[in-house]
C-alpha cells in the first residue's frame, strides 16, 4: 500500500521532540490557521466553523493550545477548549457538539519530551492524506492572510461528564461491576480524572495509581507501555484485573488476576467471541495490523472470519473497517476499535466490553483470555540514523530470506520503521521460541551494524 509522502504529518499526525522543529509553535500557528481557513472555506453552514482542541498532560501541551487557537481564531473559525481529556474523548466531542473539526495535542505514549498534534474530522475520524496534505500545503506558505472576522475561544466546562456518559452507556445495562476490584493505570496521562469516574460510577471498587500529571511524568515506568507496577499492585491487593492506559489513553492492555498480561490480541479475541455470541459481529472480517499474532488468524478462522492486516497504525486499522463493513478491529498494542461506538481506539471504552464479557460469563479473565493461546513473537527496536529502504540494506534481504525458511511457514517476520522515531521495529514470531531468539538476534545485529546509531 502506498500513501503519499508527508512532510510534516506520520503515521498519527505529526510528532516530534517539544519545541523543535516540526513541533513548534510557530507551525502550530500555521498548522491552526490551515485547518482554520480550510473548514471557512468548505463550511455550508451559515455560522463560522467550530473546532474541539483538547490535550493529554504534558507541560508543552499549554505552549501548543494557545498557539493552535490563535491560527484558528486568526481565520474566523471558533475553539472550543476541553483541557486534559482522552484522545477518544476529543473524537467524540467532535460528533457530538456538531464541530466541524477536533484537534488532539498528544504524543500518545511517547515520553513527556515529545508532543504531537493530531486532528479529526467532523464525523470523528482522522482526517484524510489528502486532507493532511492540503495543510501541509498551506503550512509552508508564506502569505496565508488571516481573516477580518475573527473567531472565539470558549472552555466547556462539562466536557468531561460528557465523555464520561458517552462511555458508561457502552457498557450493557443488563450487567453491572458492582464490587469488582480494579487496579487503573493512568500513566500519569489524559484519563487521570476521566478514567476512575467511569469505573467507580459503574460500581467498581477503583484503585487509581500513576494518576497524578507534573507535566513531566507522563509514560514514566507506568502505564500500558510498562505495567510493572500495574501487574504488583494487582497481586499485592487480590484485585480482579489491572487496567493500564497510554498518555492519552487510545489504547489499553490488561493484567489479569493471576498477573499475567493481555494485550490487544487477546482483547480481539474476548471480543470477537462476544460479540458472535450476541450476533453483533458485522461482516466476515476481524481487521488488524501485521504485527498481530498468527494465534489470533488461526482463532478467527476457527469461528469462519478472516483476520485483514494493515499497516501499523489504527487509522489505517479503522479506514479498512470502514471498507470492509467491519464493526470490530484493532491493534497489539491495545488499539482496539468498535465503530458501532465509536470512530477511533478508546481504551477505557474497550476495557468496559472486557469486563461485561467477564461479568456475562461469571469467569475471571484469566480464563476468557486463556482461548487465545499466542505464539511466541518477540519486538525489538533499533535506533537508526536515518531510514534507508531496507532493500538497499546490503544482505538484509537475503538474510530474511533464509530465517523465513527456519521458520517452515509457521511464523513470521515483519520489519518496518517507527512512523513517529527514529527507530527500525522487528518483530519475529513462531512456534519455536529458540528460533525465534535466534532470528531476531541476527536480524538486529545486521540492523544495528549497518544503520545503527
Amino acid at each position: 500500500m502506498t500513501h503519499t509522502v508527508k512532510r510534516f504529518f506520520g503515521t498519527d499526525g505529526i510528532r516530534g521532540v517539544a519545541n523543535t522543529y516540526p513541533m513548534t509553535p510557530e507551525i502550530a500557528l500555521k498548522l491552526g490557521k490551515s485547518l482554520g481557513h480550510i473548514l471557512s472555506r468548505r463550511s455550508v453552514r451559515r455560522r463560522r466553523p467550530r473546532i474541539i482542541l483538547g490535550k493529554d498532560t504534558r507541560l508543552s501541551g499549554y505552549l501548543f493550545e494557545q498557539a493552535i487557537s490563535a491560527g484558528v481564531t486568526s481565520m474566523g473559525a471558533d475553539v472550543l477548549l476541553v483541557g486534559p481529556l482522552p484522545t477518544p474523548a476529543i473524537a467524540f466531542l467532535t460528533t457530538s457538539m456538531r464541530a466541524d473539526a477536533g484537534i488532539v495535542i498528544s504524543a500518545s505514549h511517547n515520553p513527556y519530551h515529545d508532543n504531537g498534534i493530531k486532528i479529526f474530522d467532523h464525523m470523528g475520524f482522522k482526517i484524510s492524506d489528502e486532507t493532511e496534505s492540503e495543510i501541509e500545503d498551506l503550512i509552508l506558505k508564506e502569505d496565508l492572510a488571516g481573516s477580518p472576522n475573527i473567531g472565539k475561544a470558549a472552555r466547556i466546562e462539562d466536557a468531561a461528564g460528557r465523555y464520561v456518559v458517552f462511555v458508561k452507556n457502552s457498557f450493557p445495562h443488563s450487567l453491572d461491576i458492582e464490587g469488582m476490584k480494579i487496579i487503573l493505570d493512568c500513566a500519569n496521562g489524559a484519563s487521570y480524572k476521566v478514567g476512575p469516574v467511569v469505573f467507580e460510577e459503574l460500581g467498581a471498587e477503583v484503585k487509581a495509581i500513576n494518576a497524578k500529571p507534573d507535566g513531566q511524568n507522563i509514560n514514566v515506568k507506568c502505564g500500558s507501555i510498562d505495567p510493572a507496577v500495574l501487574i504488583n499492585r494487582v497481586i499485592e491487593n487480590g484485585a480482579d484485573l489491572g487496567i493500564a492506559l497510554d498518555g492519552d489513553a487510545d489504547r489499553v492492555i490488561f493484567c489479569d488476576e493471576r498477573g499475567n498480561l493481555v494485550d490487544g490480541d487477546k482483547i480481539l479475541a474476548i471480543c470477537t467471541e462476544e460479540m458472535l455470541e450476541r450476533k453483533e459481529l458485522k461482516g466476515r472480517y476481524v481487521v488488524a495490523t501485521q504485527m498481530s499474532n498468527m494465534a489470533l488468524e488461526y482463532f478467527l478462522n476457527e469461528r469462519d472470519i478472516d483476520l485483514y492486516r494493515t499497516e501499523v497504525g489504527d487509522r489505517y486499522v479503522v479506514d479498512a473497517m470502514r471498507k470492509l463493513g467491519s464493526n470490530l478491529g484493532g491493534e497489539k498494542s491495545g488499539h482496539v476499535i468498535f465503530l458501532d461506538h465509536t470512530t477511533t481506539g478508546d481504551g477505557l471504552l474497550a476495557s468496559l466490553q472486557v469486563l461485561s464479557e467477564m461479568k456475562r460469563l461469571n469467569k475471571p479473565l484469566s480464563e476468557i483470555s486463556a482461548r487465545l493461546e499466542l505464539f511466541p513473537q518477540l519486538l525489538r527496536s533499533i535506533d537508526v540514523r536515518e531510514k534507508v529502504p531496507f532493500e538497499n540494506i546490503e544482505g538484509l534481504n537475503t538474510l530474511v530470506s533464509n530465517c523465513e525458511r527456519k521458520l517452515n511457514s509457521r511464523g513470521r517476520i515483519n520489519i518496518r520503521y517507527s512512523g513517529t522515531e527514529l527507530k527500525a521495529r522487528v518483530m519475529v514470531e513462531g512456534e519455536n521460541e529458540e528460533i525465534v531468539n535466534n532470528i531476531i538476534d541476527d536480524i538486529s545485529y545486521m540492523l544495528q551494524t549497518r544503520i545503527g546509531v
